[in-house]
């Protein structure tokens, strides 16, 4: 059961208290991408510019991802600057240059539009129902949105919610969406526009998942050295849904285990910038991870 990705591909300049990093590769459906291909098969459709160079492409393509859908399009590729203080939760946006991604129109290829599993990155509302029109008859929809989005298509990106199965979504944005502080209560009202469950992305404190009456936490995992948060979000995003398409059990105890491979892979996200740490991973790394974030949550009963 392969999966469709639908998002931004772009050059990131990122400054960190640890470092700083210049033109690498970003944009949500690449950190995405690049961590669900660890677990099946993924179909990557986004746009880049004239200058984009060949050996990210074949990055791409050695990690398995189908190309096919990366448009290259007359001009420059989105880039993105942005600075994190201490509080890595924060990301402070120092400039963005839409570039080709303004005009960007998602067309699916045709072997693409049998996809059973889909997710849409956080890009505009209104694309997101254009890519879904696009599918045939997709098994489950998962979606991203951000505060962009949230503050300036508040009524398209609702009625997006009305076709998504499972919304990623970060705490700050959950609150924004609902104008509700309380994350429970936030979460069911997203419920009731359409989602059947809602996940809840919240940093250096984990992960929380809202299904129906059930609630499961997951915390983030500790770490001695944090390098970069950017992209943490999407690659958190991409080894949940890549491990749900492997598995195929989209069951609430199949989506509890794909909550923690989620985790795992953005802990490894973060500890270097770009994809620089995803680069490098085995996958036995992961295997040893996941262990531990057992090992981190496990009590026995009273």
């Amino acid at each position: 059961m392969g999966l469709l990705v639908v998002g931004s591909v772009a050059f990131d300049s990122v400054e960190t208290p640890f470092g700083q990093a210049e033109e690498v590769l970003g944009g949500s459906a690449t950190y995405f991408s690049t961590s669900a291909s660890y677990f099946t098969d993924v179909s990557l459709v986004a746009v880049v510019g004239e200058d984009f160079p060949d050996k990210h492409m074949n990055f791409l393509k050695m990690r398995g991802i189908d190309t096919r859908g990366l448009e290259r399009a007359k001009g420059k590729t989105f880039r993105w600057q942005g600075r994190y203080g201490y509080d890595l939760n924060e990301a402070h946006t120092l400039k963005t240059e839409l570039n080709v991604f303004q005009h960007f129109r998602p067309k699916l290829p045709d072997e693409y539009k049998d996809a059973e599993v889909v997710f849409l990155a956080n890009i505009d509302p209104d694309l997101q129902r254009d890519v879904l029109k696009q599918v045939k008859s997709p098994k489950v929809v998962a979606a991203d949105t951000m505060n962009f989005w949230i503050e300036s298509k508040k009524e398209s990106l609702l009625e997006t919610l009305r076709s998504v199965d499972i919304l990623i979504i970060n705490d700050s944005e959950a609150r924004q969406l609902t104008g509700e502080p309380n994350l429970v209560k936030a979460a069911r009202l997203i419920e009731s526009h359409g989602p059947r469950t809602v996940i809840v992305k919240r940093g250096e404190h984990g992960v929380l998942m809202f299904n129906g009456n059930s609630v499961f936490s997951a915390p983030a995992y500790p770490l001695e050295a944090v390098f970069d948060p950017t992209g943490a979000g999407d690659t958190f995003a991409g080894g949940f849904m890549g491990y749900l398409s492997n598995i195929r059990d989209f069951s609430e105890p199949g989506m509890r285990k794909a909550i923690v491979m989620g985790s795992v892979m953005a802990s490894f996200n973060v500890e270097d910038f770009s994809l620089n740490r995803i680069r490098s991973l085995e996958f036995v790394e992961i295997e040893v991870r996941y262990r531990e974030f057992k090992r981190l949550s496990h009590f026995e009963d009273i």
